[in-house]
Protein backbone atom coordinates (compact mmCIF):
# COMPACT_ATOMS: atom_id res chain seq x y z
CA UNK A 1 0.00 0.00 0.00
CA UNK A 2 1.70 3.08 -1.12
CA UNK A 3 0.86 6.47 -1.49
CA UNK A 4 0.07 8.03 -4.63
CA UNK A 5 0.69 10.81 -6.99
CA UNK A 6 -1.03 11.88 -10.22
CA UNK A 7 1.84 11.83 -13.22
CA UNK A 8 1.41 13.42 -16.56
CA UNK A 9 -0.34 10.50 -18.14
CA UNK A 10 -3.49 10.35 -15.32
CA UNK A 11 -2.29 7.12 -14.05
CA UNK A 12 -1.48 6.60 -10.45
CA UNK A 13 2.17 6.40 -9.33
CA UNK A 14 4.04 5.36 -6.49
CA UNK A 15 6.01 8.33 -4.19
CA UNK A 16 7.18 6.39 -1.70
CA UNK A 17 5.77 4.39 1.25
CA UNK A 18 4.30 6.56 3.58
CA UNK A 19 1.81 6.55 6.31
CA UNK A 20 -0.12 3.34 5.73
CA UNK A 21 3.20 1.01 5.40
CA UNK A 22 4.22 2.15 8.77
CA UNK A 23 1.68 0.70 10.41
CA UNK A 24 1.75 -2.03 12.86
CA UNK A 25 -1.41 -3.71 14.78
CA UNK A 26 -1.41 -2.43 18.62
CA UNK A 27 1.17 0.39 17.55
CA UNK A 28 0.18 3.87 18.91
CA UNK A 29 0.88 7.43 19.40
CA UNK A 30 -0.66 8.44 22.35
CA UNK A 31 -2.22 7.51 25.60
CA UNK A 32 -5.24 8.50 27.05
CA UNK A 33 -5.94 9.00 30.48
CA UNK A 34 -8.69 6.94 31.99
CA UNK A 35 -12.14 8.88 31.76
CA UNK A 36 -13.01 10.61 34.87
CA UNK A 37 -17.13 10.84 33.89
CA UNK A 38 -19.32 8.40 33.61
CA UNK A 39 -18.99 7.35 29.87
CA UNK A 40 -22.26 7.00 27.62
CA UNK A 41 -23.61 4.72 25.33
CA UNK A 42 -22.78 6.38 21.40
CA UNK A 43 -26.30 5.75 18.85
CA UNK A 44 -25.69 2.74 17.34
CA UNK A 45 -25.94 4.33 13.52
CA UNK A 46 -22.55 6.55 14.12
CA UNK A 47 -20.33 3.31 15.45
CA UNK A 48 -18.43 1.50 12.68
CA UNK A 49 -17.39 -2.07 13.16
CA UNK A 50 -13.99 -1.31 11.62
CA UNK A 51 -12.45 1.97 10.96
CA UNK A 52 -9.37 1.25 8.69
CA UNK A 53 -6.60 3.61 10.11
CA UNK A 54 -3.10 3.14 10.47
CA UNK A 55 -1.73 2.17 13.82
CA UNK A 56 1.54 4.00 14.16
CA UNK A 57 3.66 6.29 16.64
CA UNK A 58 3.73 9.92 17.06
CA UNK A 59 7.14 9.93 14.99
CA UNK A 60 5.54 8.63 11.97
CA UNK A 61 2.38 10.56 12.00
CA UNK A 62 4.84 13.59 12.61
CA UNK A 63 7.35 12.84 9.59
CA UNK A 64 4.51 12.22 7.60
CA UNK A 65 2.99 15.18 7.73
CA UNK A 66 6.41 16.94 8.16
CA UNK A 67 6.95 14.98 4.85
CA UNK A 68 3.68 15.94 2.77
CA UNK A 69 4.42 19.78 4.04
CA UNK A 70 7.62 19.91 2.27
CA UNK A 71 5.88 19.29 -1.11
CA UNK A 72 3.92 21.67 -0.82
CA UNK A 73 4.54 25.41 -1.84
CA UNK A 74 3.59 27.87 0.82
CA UNK A 75 4.02 32.16 1.45
CA UNK A 76 6.68 31.12 3.77
CA UNK A 77 8.49 28.99 0.98
CA UNK A 78 8.85 31.16 -1.72
CA UNK A 79 6.76 34.01 -4.14
CA UNK A 80 3.07 33.66 -4.27
CA UNK A 81 1.65 35.97 -6.87
CA UNK A 82 -1.82 34.93 -6.67
CA UNK A 83 -3.97 37.27 -8.14
CA UNK A 84 -6.96 38.47 -6.11
CA UNK A 85 -6.11 36.05 -3.41
CA UNK A 86 -3.41 38.18 -1.79
CA UNK A 87 -1.34 35.26 -0.57
CA UNK A 88 0.97 37.18 1.90
CA UNK A 89 3.10 36.92 4.91
CA UNK A 90 1.24 36.51 7.92
CA UNK A 91 3.54 37.73 10.66
CA UNK A 92 3.93 35.46 13.63
CA UNK A 93 3.39 38.42 16.29
CA UNK A 94 -0.59 37.36 15.14
CA UNK A 95 -0.36 33.79 15.48
CA UNK A 96 1.79 34.09 19.08
CA UNK A 97 -1.42 36.69 20.18
CA UNK A 98 -3.94 34.09 18.86
CA UNK A 99 -1.79 31.49 20.99
CA UNK A 100 -2.47 33.12 24.45
CA UNK A 101 -4.12 31.02 26.73
CA UNK A 102 -6.68 33.69 27.67
CA UNK A 103 -7.66 33.76 23.63
CA UNK A 104 -6.72 30.32 22.54
CA UNK A 105 -8.59 28.42 24.96
CA UNK A 106 -11.74 30.35 25.34
CA UNK A 107 -14.75 28.41 24.65
CA UNK A 108 -17.52 29.45 23.27
CA UNK A 109 -20.16 28.45 25.55
CA UNK A 110 -18.50 30.15 29.02
CA UNK A 111 -20.89 32.74 30.60
CA UNK A 112 -19.79 36.60 29.06
CA UNK A 113 -18.98 37.37 32.30
CA UNK A 114 -15.97 35.07 32.34
CA UNK A 115 -14.88 35.98 28.80
CA UNK A 116 -14.62 40.18 29.18
CA UNK A 117 -11.16 40.30 27.40
CA UNK A 118 -12.33 38.48 24.35
CA UNK A 119 -15.36 40.28 24.35
CA UNK A 120 -13.74 43.48 24.30
CA UNK A 121 -11.38 42.70 21.42
CA UNK A 122 -14.51 41.39 19.38
CA UNK A 123 -16.58 44.52 20.17
CA UNK A 124 -13.01 46.93 19.52
CA UNK A 125 -12.82 45.09 15.81
CA UNK A 126 -16.09 45.78 15.21
CA UNK A 127 -15.73 49.13 15.76
CA UNK A 128 -11.99 49.76 13.75
CA UNK A 129 -14.20 47.50 10.79
CA UNK A 130 -16.83 49.97 10.58
CA UNK A 131 -14.54 53.20 11.24
CA UNK A 132 -12.12 51.71 8.25
CA UNK A 133 -14.88 51.15 6.18
CA UNK A 134 -16.96 54.27 6.78
CA UNK A 135 -19.58 52.48 7.90
CA UNK A 136 -21.95 52.56 10.77
CA UNK A 137 -21.15 49.04 12.53
CA UNK A 138 -19.98 45.19 11.77
CA UNK A 139 -20.57 42.01 12.12
CA UNK A 140 -17.88 39.20 12.89
CA UNK A 141 -20.06 36.77 12.32
CA UNK A 142 -19.61 35.21 8.71
CA UNK A 143 -16.81 32.43 8.57
CA UNK A 144 -15.46 33.27 5.07
CA UNK A 145 -15.83 35.92 2.84
CA UNK A 146 -18.13 34.20 0.16
CA UNK A 147 -20.76 33.68 4.02
CA UNK A 148 -19.90 37.39 4.37
CA UNK A 149 -21.36 38.18 0.83
CA UNK A 150 -24.83 35.49 1.17
CA UNK A 151 -25.09 37.59 4.47
CA UNK A 152 -24.63 41.17 2.61
CA UNK A 153 -27.42 39.87 -0.04
CA UNK A 154 -29.93 38.45 2.83
CA UNK A 155 -29.37 42.08 4.35
CA UNK A 156 -30.59 43.72 1.17
CA UNK A 157 -33.30 41.25 0.77
CA UNK A 158 -34.71 41.67 3.92
CA UNK A 159 -34.16 45.75 3.77
CA UNK A 160 -36.70 45.30 0.52
CA UNK A 161 -39.09 43.21 2.25
CA UNK A 162 -39.59 45.16 5.61
CA UNK A 163 -40.27 48.70 3.25
CA UNK A 164 -43.28 46.17 1.26
CA UNK A 165 -41.13 46.09 -1.75
CA UNK A 166 -40.95 42.15 -2.47
CA UNK A 167 -40.53 42.74 -6.36
CA UNK A 168 -37.22 43.88 -5.99
CA UNK A 169 -35.88 40.34 -6.82
CA UNK A 170 -32.87 41.48 -8.94
CA UNK A 171 -29.29 41.72 -8.42
CA UNK A 172 -26.94 43.47 -11.02
CA UNK A 173 -23.39 41.55 -11.05
CA UNK A 174 -20.63 43.39 -13.55
CA UNK A 175 -18.49 40.95 -15.77
CA UNK A 176 -15.55 41.38 -14.27
CA UNK A 177 -17.02 40.20 -10.88
CA UNK A 178 -15.63 37.18 -8.45
CA UNK A 179 -17.35 34.10 -9.28
CA UNK A 180 -18.95 33.94 -5.94
CA UNK A 181 -21.11 37.14 -6.61
CA UNK A 182 -23.58 35.56 -9.18
CA UNK A 183 -23.52 32.18 -6.72
CA UNK A 184 -24.63 34.48 -3.64
CA UNK A 185 -27.38 35.96 -5.27
CA UNK A 186 -28.76 32.86 -6.63
CA UNK A 187 -28.42 30.97 -3.19
CA UNK A 188 -30.50 33.50 -1.77
CA UNK A 189 -33.12 32.97 -3.87
CA UNK A 190 -32.37 36.47 -6.38
CA UNK A 191 -32.23 36.75 -10.13
CA UNK A 192 -28.50 37.44 -11.43
CA UNK A 193 -28.78 40.16 -13.91
CA UNK A 194 -25.02 40.03 -15.92
CA UNK A 195 -23.69 43.80 -17.43
CA UNK A 196 -20.30 43.73 -19.30
CA UNK A 197 -17.34 46.04 -18.92
CA UNK A 198 -16.41 49.00 -21.76
CA UNK A 199 -12.70 49.09 -23.14
CA UNK A 200 -11.36 50.40 -20.36
CA UNK A 201 -12.26 47.57 -17.89
CA UNK A 202 -14.69 50.31 -16.18
CA UNK A 203 -18.94 49.29 -15.87
CA UNK A 204 -20.87 50.15 -18.82
CA UNK A 205 -23.08 53.33 -17.32
CA UNK A 206 -25.22 52.80 -20.28
CA UNK A 207 -25.81 48.96 -19.63
CA UNK A 208 -26.60 49.79 -16.08
CA UNK A 209 -28.87 52.45 -16.48
CA UNK A 210 -30.70 50.07 -19.09
CA UNK A 211 -31.36 47.73 -16.14
CA UNK A 212 -32.24 49.76 -13.44
CA UNK A 213 -35.63 49.61 -12.62
CA UNK A 214 -38.18 48.90 -9.34
CA UNK A 215 -37.33 45.25 -9.78
CA UNK A 216 -33.65 45.61 -8.63
CA UNK A 217 -33.05 44.87 -5.12
CA UNK A 218 -29.04 46.06 -5.47
CA UNK A 219 -25.96 45.87 -7.41
CA UNK A 220 -22.52 43.71 -6.13
CA UNK A 221 -19.29 45.13 -7.42
CA UNK A 222 -15.72 44.92 -6.31
CA UNK A 223 -13.33 47.79 -6.24
CA UNK A 224 -10.69 47.55 -7.42
CA UNK A 225 -12.28 45.06 -9.88
CA UNK A 226 -10.95 41.65 -10.79
CA UNK A 227 -9.39 43.45 -13.72
CA UNK A 228 -7.53 45.17 -11.19
CA UNK A 229 -8.65 48.64 -11.90
CA UNK A 230 -10.19 51.44 -10.05
CA UNK A 231 -14.09 51.82 -11.45
CA UNK A 232 -13.29 55.09 -12.51
CA UNK A 233 -17.16 56.39 -12.39
CA UNK A 234 -17.88 54.38 -8.87
CA UNK A 235 -19.37 57.45 -7.67
CA UNK A 236 -22.03 57.53 -10.67
CA UNK A 237 -22.51 53.83 -10.55
CA UNK A 238 -23.66 54.30 -6.97
CA UNK A 239 -26.00 57.17 -7.71
CA UNK A 240 -28.01 55.54 -10.45
CA UNK A 241 -29.03 51.89 -8.52
CA UNK A 242 -29.94 54.64 -5.38
CA UNK A 243 -31.97 56.36 -8.32
CA UNK A 244 -33.93 53.10 -8.70
CA UNK A 245 -33.96 52.13 -5.40
CA UNK A 246 -31.63 49.41 -4.99
CA UNK A 247 -29.17 49.29 -2.55
CA UNK A 248 -24.84 48.74 -3.25
CA UNK A 249 -23.14 46.00 -1.98
CA UNK A 250 -19.22 45.91 -1.96
CA UNK A 251 -17.14 43.05 -2.43
CA UNK A 252 -14.17 44.05 -0.35
CA UNK A 253 -11.98 41.19 -1.41
CA UNK A 254 -9.37 43.89 -2.74
CA UNK A 255 -9.82 46.14 0.04
CA UNK A 256 -5.78 46.07 1.03
CA UNK A 257 -5.83 48.69 -2.00
CA UNK A 258 -7.64 51.20 -0.29
CA UNK A 259 -6.73 51.03 3.40
CA UNK A 260 -6.60 54.81 4.70
CA UNK A 261 -7.05 55.97 0.94
CA UNK A 262 -11.20 55.96 0.07
CA UNK A 263 -13.64 54.69 2.54
CA UNK A 264 -16.40 52.63 0.62
CA UNK A 265 -19.24 53.90 3.30
CA UNK A 266 -18.28 57.49 1.72
CA UNK A 267 -18.70 56.28 -1.83
CA UNK A 268 -21.96 55.90 -1.37
CA UNK A 269 -21.98 51.99 -0.54
CA UNK A 270 -24.94 50.61 1.74
CA UNK A 271 -22.93 47.17 3.13
CA UNK A 272 -19.44 45.43 2.07
CA UNK A 273 -17.44 42.42 3.19
CA UNK A 274 -13.97 42.15 4.33
CA UNK A 275 -11.21 38.92 3.54
CA UNK A 276 -9.63 39.16 7.06
CA UNK A 277 -7.11 37.09 5.26
CA UNK A 278 -6.77 39.00 2.06
CA UNK A 279 -6.73 42.72 4.24
CA UNK A 280 -5.52 41.94 7.61
CA UNK A 281 -2.89 38.68 7.12
CA UNK A 282 -5.05 35.90 8.99
CA UNK A 283 -3.99 32.86 7.26
CA UNK A 284 -5.62 31.43 4.01
CA UNK A 285 -5.73 27.95 2.41
CA UNK A 286 -6.51 24.68 3.25
CA UNK A 287 -10.44 25.43 3.17
CA UNK A 288 -10.34 27.70 6.22
CA UNK A 289 -10.48 28.80 8.96
CA UNK A 290 -11.56 31.88 7.03
CA UNK A 291 -13.49 34.92 8.51
CA UNK A 292 -15.62 37.64 6.47
CA UNK A 293 -17.25 40.53 8.59
CA UNK A 294 -19.67 42.63 6.93
CA UNK A 295 -20.17 46.20 7.35
CA UNK A 296 -23.13 48.37 6.95
CA UNK A 297 -24.45 51.56 6.74
CA UNK A 298 -27.14 53.09 9.01
CA UNK A 299 -29.77 51.58 6.91
CA UNK A 300 -28.57 47.91 7.34
CA UNK A 301 -27.71 48.10 10.52
CA UNK A 302 -31.14 46.68 12.14
CA UNK A 303 -30.32 43.75 9.89
CA UNK A 304 -26.45 42.90 10.53
CA UNK A 305 -26.29 38.74 11.17
CA UNK A 306 -25.92 38.46 15.37
CA UNK A 307 -25.13 38.04 17.78
CA UNK A 308 -22.92 40.75 18.10
CA UNK A 309 -20.79 42.34 21.08
CA UNK A 310 -22.33 45.32 22.66
CA UNK A 311 -21.25 47.26 26.00
CA UNK A 312 -24.46 45.89 28.22
CA UNK A 313 -23.44 48.35 31.27
CA UNK A 314 -21.68 51.34 30.70
CA UNK A 315 -17.96 51.66 32.65
CA UNK A 316 -16.00 53.88 34.87
CA UNK A 317 -12.78 55.70 35.55
CA UNK A 318 -12.22 52.33 37.88
CA UNK A 319 -14.47 49.99 36.76
CA UNK A 320 -14.67 49.18 32.78
CA UNK A 321 -17.69 48.38 30.64
CA UNK A 322 -19.88 44.90 30.60
CA UNK A 323 -19.65 43.51 26.91
CA UNK A 324 -22.12 41.00 26.07
CA UNK A 325 -23.90 39.35 22.80
CA UNK A 326 -26.99 40.94 21.70
CA UNK A 327 -29.08 40.53 18.32
CA UNK A 328 -30.20 43.11 16.24
CA UNK A 329 -33.38 44.54 16.05
CA UNK A 330 -34.28 43.11 12.68
CA UNK A 331 -31.40 41.09 12.68
CA UNK A 332 -31.42 37.94 9.23
CA UNK A 333 -30.25 35.78 12.25
CA UNK A 334 -27.04 33.61 12.47
CA UNK A 335 -25.03 32.97 9.60
CA UNK A 336 -22.67 30.94 11.62
CA UNK A 337 -22.63 28.70 15.07
CA UNK A 338 -21.47 30.38 17.56
CA UNK A 339 -19.64 33.83 17.13
CA UNK A 340 -17.19 33.58 14.12
CA UNK A 341 -13.95 32.54 13.97
CA UNK A 342 -12.32 33.49 16.56
CA UNK A 343 -8.89 33.08 16.22
CA UNK A 344 -9.15 35.11 12.86
CA UNK A 345 -10.63 37.99 14.42
CA UNK A 346 -7.11 37.71 17.43
CA UNK A 347 -4.81 37.48 14.36
CA UNK A 348 -6.56 40.51 12.66
CA UNK A 349 -7.08 42.53 15.78
CA UNK A 350 -3.18 42.50 16.43
CA UNK A 351 -2.08 43.11 12.62
CA UNK A 352 -4.39 46.43 12.91
CA UNK A 353 -3.46 47.53 16.49
CA UNK A 354 0.23 46.81 15.32
CA UNK A 355 -0.26 49.03 12.31
CA UNK A 356 -2.48 51.93 13.30
CA UNK A 357 -3.75 54.37 10.50
CA UNK A 358 -0.50 54.76 9.02
CA UNK A 359 0.57 51.24 8.80
CA UNK A 360 -2.59 50.52 7.31
CA UNK A 361 -2.40 53.28 4.74
CA UNK A 362 1.37 52.24 4.21
CA UNK A 363 0.15 48.85 3.71
CA UNK A 364 -1.97 49.86 0.85
CA UNK A 365 0.40 52.70 -0.63
CA UNK A 366 3.26 49.48 -1.04
CA UNK A 367 0.84 46.90 -2.04
CA UNK A 368 -0.53 49.05 -5.49
CA UNK A 369 3.21 50.01 -5.99
CA UNK A 370 4.37 46.74 -6.10
CA UNK A 371 1.80 45.85 -8.37
CA UNK A 372 2.53 48.79 -10.67
CA UNK A 373 6.46 48.30 -10.50
CA UNK A 374 5.76 45.19 -12.08
CA UNK A 375 3.02 45.63 -14.50
CA UNK A 376 5.52 48.44 -15.75
CA UNK A 377 8.20 45.88 -15.66
CA UNK A 378 6.36 43.46 -17.86
CA UNK A 379 4.81 45.78 -20.06
CA UNK A 380 5.49 44.72 -23.28
CA UNK A 381 6.76 41.57 -22.88
CA UNK A 382 2.90 40.11 -22.05
CA UNK A 383 0.10 41.20 -23.54
CA UNK A 384 -2.35 43.97 -21.20
CA UNK A 385 -5.61 44.55 -22.12
CA UNK A 386 -5.72 47.69 -20.00
CA UNK A 387 -3.32 50.25 -20.11
CA UNK A 388 -3.59 52.11 -16.88
CA UNK A 389 -2.50 52.34 -13.68
CA UNK A 390 -3.61 49.09 -11.40
CA UNK A 391 -4.43 48.85 -7.85
CA UNK A 392 -2.90 45.69 -5.95
CA UNK A 393 -3.16 43.60 -9.00
CA UNK A 394 -2.89 43.21 -12.69
CA UNK A 395 -4.39 41.06 -15.67
CA UNK A 396 -1.93 40.31 -18.35
CA UNK A 397 -2.61 37.67 -20.72
CA UNK A 398 -0.38 34.18 -21.39
CA UNK A 399 0.05 34.30 -25.00
CA UNK A 400 2.45 35.26 -27.41
CA UNK A 401 1.46 35.98 -31.47
CA UNK A 402 5.10 34.48 -32.04
CA UNK A 403 4.86 31.30 -29.65
CA UNK A 404 0.90 30.32 -31.07
CA UNK A 405 0.83 27.08 -28.69
CA UNK A 406 1.37 28.68 -25.59
CA UNK A 407 -0.96 29.12 -23.42
CA UNK A 408 -1.06 30.57 -19.87
CA UNK A 409 -1.21 26.94 -17.97
CA UNK A 410 2.27 26.53 -19.70
CA UNK A 411 3.77 29.68 -18.42
CA UNK A 412 2.35 29.01 -14.48
CA UNK A 413 3.45 25.26 -14.73
CA UNK A 414 7.35 26.79 -16.38
CA UNK A 415 7.25 29.38 -12.64
CA UNK A 416 6.69 26.32 -10.68
CA UNK A 417 10.49 25.01 -11.52
CA UNK A 418 11.74 28.55 -10.51
CA UNK A 419 10.45 28.29 -7.38
CA UNK A 420 6.88 30.53 -7.97
CA UNK A 421 3.94 30.07 -7.00
CA UNK A 422 1.49 30.33 -10.36
CA UNK A 423 -0.34 33.58 -10.66
CA UNK A 424 -4.57 33.05 -10.79
CA UNK A 425 -5.02 31.27 -14.53
CA UNK A 426 -8.30 32.08 -17.08
CA UNK A 427 -9.58 34.66 -14.46
CA UNK A 428 -11.00 37.17 -14.96
CA UNK A 429 -13.26 35.39 -17.49
CA UNK A 430 -13.41 38.41 -20.01
CA UNK A 431 -9.82 38.22 -20.21
CA UNK A 432 -8.85 35.56 -22.75
CA UNK A 433 -5.26 33.17 -21.42
CA UNK A 434 -5.94 35.73 -18.16
CA UNK A 435 -2.94 35.79 -15.52
CA UNK A 436 -3.64 37.88 -12.83
CA UNK A 437 -0.60 38.52 -10.48
CA UNK A 438 -0.76 40.33 -7.17
CA UNK A 439 2.94 40.81 -5.18
CA UNK A 440 1.20 41.83 -2.31
CA UNK A 441 2.88 44.70 -0.17
CA UNK A 442 4.94 42.51 1.80
CA UNK A 443 7.45 41.15 -0.94
CA UNK A 444 10.55 43.38 -1.15
CA UNK A 445 11.86 44.60 -4.52
CA UNK A 446 14.32 42.23 -4.66
CA UNK A 447 12.04 39.58 -5.27
CA UNK A 448 9.65 41.62 -7.48
CA UNK A 449 13.06 41.72 -9.37
CA UNK A 450 13.38 38.77 -9.09
CA UNK A 451 9.93 37.78 -10.46
CA UNK A 452 9.88 39.93 -13.37
CA UNK A 453 13.29 38.40 -14.43
CA UNK A 454 11.77 34.99 -14.34
CA UNK A 455 8.67 36.13 -16.09
CA UNK A 456 10.94 37.62 -18.87
CA UNK A 457 12.86 35.08 -19.15
CA UNK A 458 9.90 32.57 -19.44
CA UNK A 459 8.44 34.86 -21.96
CA UNK A 460 11.80 34.03 -24.24
CA UNK A 461 12.08 30.12 -23.61
CA UNK A 462 8.14 30.60 -25.25
CA UNK A 463 9.57 31.41 -28.48
CA UNK A 464 12.68 29.73 -28.51
CA UNK A 465 12.29 26.36 -26.62
CA UNK A 466 8.19 26.02 -26.50
CA UNK A 467 8.79 22.16 -25.15
CA UNK A 468 10.60 23.93 -21.62
CA UNK A 469 6.84 24.96 -21.33
CA UNK A 470 4.84 22.16 -22.65
CA UNK A 471 6.60 19.96 -20.38
CA UNK A 472 6.71 21.82 -17.15
CA UNK A 473 6.50 21.42 -14.22
CA UNK A 474 10.01 19.63 -14.66
CA UNK A 475 11.39 19.43 -10.73
CA UNK A 476 7.94 19.82 -8.83
CA UNK A 477 6.79 16.42 -6.76
CA UNK A 478 3.68 16.32 -8.59
CA UNK A 479 4.50 16.52 -12.59
CA UNK A 480 1.27 17.89 -15.12
CA UNK A 481 -1.55 15.88 -14.91
CA UNK A 482 -3.96 15.08 -17.56
CA UNK A 483 -6.50 17.24 -16.54
CA UNK A 484 -9.46 15.32 -18.47
CA UNK A 485 -8.63 11.98 -17.65
CA UNK A 486 -7.76 13.25 -13.92
CA UNK A 487 -11.69 14.35 -13.82
CA UNK A 488 -13.03 11.66 -15.40
CA UNK A 489 -10.70 8.73 -13.46
CA UNK A 490 -10.80 9.93 -9.76
CA UNK A 491 -8.15 8.96 -7.01
CA UNK A 492 -9.79 9.74 -3.56
CA UNK A 493 -7.94 7.56 -1.26
CA UNK A 494 -4.02 7.52 -0.68
CA UNK A 495 -4.21 3.48 -0.96
CA UNK A 496 -4.78 0.86 -4.14
CA UNK A 497 -7.56 -0.48 -3.03
CA UNK A 498 -9.00 -4.40 -4.60
CA UNK A 499 -10.87 -3.92 -7.52
CA UNK A 500 -14.74 -3.08 -7.43
CA UNK A 501 -13.68 -0.95 -3.93
CA UNK A 502 -13.50 2.54 -3.65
Amino acid sequence: MTELILQKNGAPQPLEPLIYDLGSPGRVGITLPAPDVPLADLPADLLRDSLDLPEVSELDVVRHFTRLSQLNHGIDIGFYPLGSCTMKYNPRLNEDMARLPGFAVAHPLQDPTTVQGALALMYQLQEWLAEISGMTGASLQPAAGAQGEFAGILMIRAYHLANGEPQRTKIIVPDSAHGTNPATTAMAGLQVVEIPSDANGDVDLDKLRAVCGDDVAGMMITVPNTLGVFEANIKEIVDIVHGCGGLVYMDGANMNAMLGIAKPGEMGFDVMHYNLHKTFSTPHGGGGPGSGPVAVNEKLLPFLPGPIVDIIEEGDDETPPLYGFVMPEQSIGRVKAFWGNFGMLVRAFSYIALHGAQGLRAVTDHAVLNANYVRVALKGVYPMPFDRICGHEFVCMGHFDEAEGIHALDISKRLMDYGIHPPTNYFPLIVPEALLIEPTETESKEACDHFISVMKKIATEAVESPELLHEAPHNAPVKRVDDVLAAKQLVLCCRVLPEGEG
